[in-house]
């Protein structure tokens, strides 16, 4: 790769951990498009595990005192197992209806979090939660949003939620990379740049934790709510 095409690599891997660490999810939003143009599809999610491996363990780091473990066990239960299957089947799949309806899900969700009607996801659905953003999250790269509804039922503080989020996504991208490893999908040159695209996403977790110090309830919220409804769009006008 060319020294702009590295370039290009890192800011993009700082700017999508940001918004990542801020919000619990969102960074594949341009990640994604970004690295399939220039690396390949078919790389670009094995390279990305590492990196987004190395991204979410940073945040579970810098906020590891406010993680709420029992939700983070019951989601990884589901979640591990099912990114094996997802990991196994990494093909391209008649998914267009799949992207749809989840798209349809986060606008609803959107509209229940700025509506008076207050719901909460019971901590045992978590598993089927989680079972659904491992295999998704295998086979497109990122299934976040969908995770991110779960965790923000339980009126998490920022803090608390971004880093119990994040422990479930190291879980994943653990299992991920052990899989694609096996089937050759991933070699030592995709590990090496994961890893140095890695540490530009473990400064881009140093930098949102640095704002999420400095952002009330309600901006948070905002925020979030605006990128369940930009995840939505891309989904629901998303090629199949």
């Amino acid at each position: 790769m060319s020294i702009l095409t590295w370039l290009i690599l890192l800011f993009i891997s700082w700017l999508a951990a940001t918004i990542s660490g801020i919000a619990g999810f969102g960074g594949s939003l341009i990640i994604l498009p970004a690295f399939s143009f220039l690396i390949g599809a078919k790389k670009a999610i094995p390279i990305l595990t590492i990196a987004w491996m190395m991204g979410n363990f940073s945040r579970a780091c810098f906020g590891y005192r406010e993680i709420s473990w029992k939700p983070v066990i019951y989601f990884c239960l589901g979640a591990i197992p099912a990114a094996i299957i997802g990991a196994r089947v990494f093909v391209e799949l008649p998914s267009g209806l799949i992207m749809k309806a989840i798209a349809a899900f986060l606008f609803i969700m959107v509209v229940l979090r700025r509506s008076n009607i207050k719901y909460t996801i019971p901590e045992k659905i978590f598993i089927p939660f989680g079972a659904l953003v491992g295999f998704l999250s295998s086979i497109f790269g990122s299934a976040g949003p969908i995770g991110a509804v779960a965790f923000l039922s339980l009126n998490l503080a920022p803090g608390a939620y971004v880093a119990s989020e994040a422990v479930t996504a190291v879980a994943m991208h653990v299992t991920k990379t052990i899989v694609y490893g096996k089937y050759a999908l991933l070699t030592a040159s995709d590990v090496l740049i994961g890893m140095v695209l890695g540490a530009a996403m473990v400064a881009g977790s140093w930098t949102a934790k640095r704002f999420i110090k400095k952002m009330t309830g309600n901006v948070f919220g905002y925020f979030v709510d605006a990128l369940l409804i930009i995840a939505a769009f891309s989904l629901l006008f998303a090629k199949n």
